[in-house]
Order: structure tokens, then sequence, then C-alpha cells
């Protein structure tokens, strides 16, 4: 069995649609899992509709039209002879609408995983009912009855007992109905209570490896809109290369500092069972992409280089000059932990405890309000936080002109600096 998973760039428009039905073909002898994240750039679309909604503005109407209408036109592209891709549609449709025709929830997050994930549900009808076309027969199944989760809305934690068990249950009904392709959403799960969840922006590669675990996979496939995974993001390095070849640990290390091909909590489940993945370009099927598994001989070739833009490094020092200690980072953690600020370097000093996050203005205010009686706090914004792996002086100078250091760790494979225009 393998696991394939196709992201929004993969599913943009119609003939998008199209190639991952070609993709398909190439595997038709195999037992297949496809995930299926929302189509193009739904997530944001879902967004903004859910800022309308929670703002009880007239924008809710258009935004809901913009929605069904990018979805309607890809199924009239796609020239379906039958009408139940059509009825499909129109019922989770209106089970949006009716939604939307209530009152907002007091917690936005509930609301957020409520509403996003139909964008997922569209997606995977319109995949389905087309595979169907094509002679490919699929079970469609709503991911909300295979991934159980905590309560812990829009970054939900997966219980997984529970999750093998309803998985395994309808891979058997899938085998059982003579179905080699069993379909689903990424991103969603739910509650005990029945309530939708979801795991995290991007989290469509961590329910790729979710299934993966649950059913003992062979491989999981990513299929992305780059040759694999690169050493650099080409926006901001001209001389990105493929990596033809990584260890779990190291693209677990890359997805922890940033790297934006892999979802950070999807290595864990694959490298426990030692499932191979692989990410791969949809544009190119026939090319190698990058391979990761247990082996470690490849990881320090080449350099990685991560950037993460619009950070922030704000300093905290106690107002009566006392030693940072283990009371000191305990409150502060504490502030960080009910603000859900998620730090991405930390330092300290003697008297000084500093922290690089996302700039995210209504976070730092109520944190900054919370610690205003004890602790002094200075901040930098603008910055920017790069990281490079199997680092070299020459890379690191490389990236160093025009910039000024804020703060520079190093490590025997990995440096790490807070970087402003000089």
């Amino acid at each position: 069995m393998k696991v394939f998973k196709f992201g929004g760039a993969s599913l943009k428009d119609a003939e998008s649609v199209k190639n991952v039905v070609r993709i398909v073909e190439k595997h038709k002898k195999q037992d297949l899992i496809i995930i299926a994240s929302a189509m193009g750039k739904m997530t944001n679309a879902f967004e903004k509709l859910i800022a309308e909604f929670r703002g009880q503005t007239s924008g809710v109407a258009k935004e809901l039209e913009s929605i069904r209408k990018y979805h309607t036109d890809i199924i009239s592209k796609l020239e379906f002879s039958s009408d139940d891709v059509h009825q499909h549609f129109e019922s989770h449709f209106r089970k949006l609408e009716l939604y939307l025709e209530g009152m907002p929830a007091d917690d936005y997050d509930f609301d957020y995983d409520q509403l996003v994930v139909f964008g997922e549900l569209f997606s995977t009808t319109i995949l389905s009912a087309y595979l169907n076309s094509k002679g490919h027969a699929n079970q469609w199944t709503d991911a909300r009855t295979l991934i159980r989760t905590n309560n812990v809305y829009r970054e939900a934690n997966v219980q997984w007992e529970k999750t093998e068990e309803l998985c395994q249950r309808a891979w058997n009904s899938c085998k059982e109905n003579g179905m080699k392709i069993l379909l689903t959403q990424g991103f969603m799960g739910h509650t005990r209570e029945r309530n939708t969840t979801t795991l995290g922006r991007e989290g469509s590669d961590f329910s790729a490896a979710i299934l993966a675990y649950s059913l003992n996979a062979d491989s999981v496939t990513i299929w992305k809109d780059v040759p694999g995974v690169l050493n650099a993001d080409p926006k901001y390095f001209s001389e990105a290369v493929r990596l033809p070849r990584i260890s779990y640990k190291e693209a677990i290390e890359l997805a922890y500092y940033g790297a934006s091909v892999i979802h950070p909590k999807t290595i864990k489940p694959l490298q426990n069972k030692k499932i191979d993945l692989f990410v791969k370009s949809f544009l190119d099927m026939d090319a190698p992409g990058t391979q990761i598994d247990s082996s470690t001989f490849s990881d320090s070739l080449v350099p990685s280089y991560i950037f993460k833009v619009d950070q922030i490094l704000v300093s905290f020092t106690p107002r009566d000059f006392s030693f940072i200690a283990e009371d000191n980072l305990s409150e502060l953690f504490g502030l960080f932990a009910a603000h859900r600020l998620k730090i991405h370097l930390m330092q300290n000093s003697a008297i000084n405890f500093s922290i690089c996050a996302d700039y995210d203005k209504q976070k730092l205010d109520a944190i900054l309000q919370s610690c205003k009686e004890n602790y002094e706090v200075l901040y930098n914004t603008g910055c920017e936080l790069v990281t490079i792996r199997h680092y070299d002086q020459e890379t690191i100078s490389r990236l160093l002109i025009g910039k000024k250091v804020l703060v520079e760790q190093k490590s025997r494979s990995t440096v790490r600096m807070v970087l402003q225009d000089a």
C-alpha cells in the first residue's frame, strides 16, 4: 500500500485534477490511500470568509459566492457525465450555508475548525467523482471518521490508538467493497463529541503520515510543485538545489527550523515504523524527487538554508535587576503558552532572556501587558531568522553582506542568526 498526498497547488484547477488522475493511473495496480488538501488557495479564501462571519458583516455572501464559483467552474471544466458530483457538492455547500446562518461561537478557533475544512470536503468530492468517471473506483471517506483528536481546536493532538482502530476499519470496508483506493481529506479530524478539529496549518502532510502509520503503509509520497526537498527556498536563495536523499533526523531538523516543504509533525510516525517518505513533483512525475529514510549518509553533503522573515526579537529583564532564574523562565513560558506564541530561538544571560518569534502584534501586546510590572521589555521588529545546517564560514559570510547580527548561536552542525538590515 502507498499513501499519496496532494496539496492545494496540485488541485488548483481542472487541468491539475486531470494530472492527479494521470499520476493515479501510473499506480493503478497499487492499493492507494489518497489524501487531498483544499484546492489552490482555498484555505486563504475560507479564512477571509471566517473573518466576515465573525464580524457579522455583509461580506459573507460575497466570499461565499466566490468560493462556490471557484469550485463549480472546475466541475464544469471537468465535464462530468454524472449529476452525482453536483448533488454531493451542493449537499456540503448547504451545510456550510447553515453554519453561516447561525451566530459565531465564543471561541474563534472553534468556528475556524468547523468552517475551514469545507475546502477539503469540496476538493475531495470533486476529485473522487472525477476518478470514478475515469474508471478509478474509490471510497470517499470523511476524515472526521478516521482521525480522533483531543479538543484543542486549530492544533489538535492525535489520539493514536483510537485513530488506528478507525483507519483500519475504514480500509477493511474499502477492500470489502472491492476498491483499491480510499480517498480522504488532509488537515482535519474529530473529537469524541464529533466536533471538527484541525491539525495545524498545512497539516495535510501529517494526515498522510497518520494514515500510513495506522495502516502500516509501504511508503508516503507528497506530490508538490517543486522537484523535491530543496536546500533553500528559491524565493530567498537563487542557488537552491535538490537534496536527493536525507534521513528522518535531518528532515525533522529542517522542518523544526522552518523548512516549508514538510509539516514538522510528519516525520515522527513514519520514522517509528520505518516508512519511507518521498517528496516528488507533480509536474514531472517520473523525476526522482527526494527520498527520506533512516540513512544519514547524505545529510551533511550539502548545506541547507532556512529563512524566516517578519520576525521579532524580544528581550525580558527583571525590573529589580535580579538574575534570570527558573521561576522567571517558568513565568515567561507560562505566558507564551497561554497566548500560543511559538518560539523559534531563545537565549539568556545573567539578567536577560530573549526570544525570536513570528511578529504577531496582538499576541505581543497581550504578553507585554501581562508582564510589564515585573519586566522591562525591549524588542526589535523587522528581523530575519536564518538557520544554516552543515555550515562553513564561507556560507555564513555570504549571508551577512549588508546585515547586522543581533543574536548568533552555533553548534557542531547548525548556526542560527537573528539579522537586521545594517
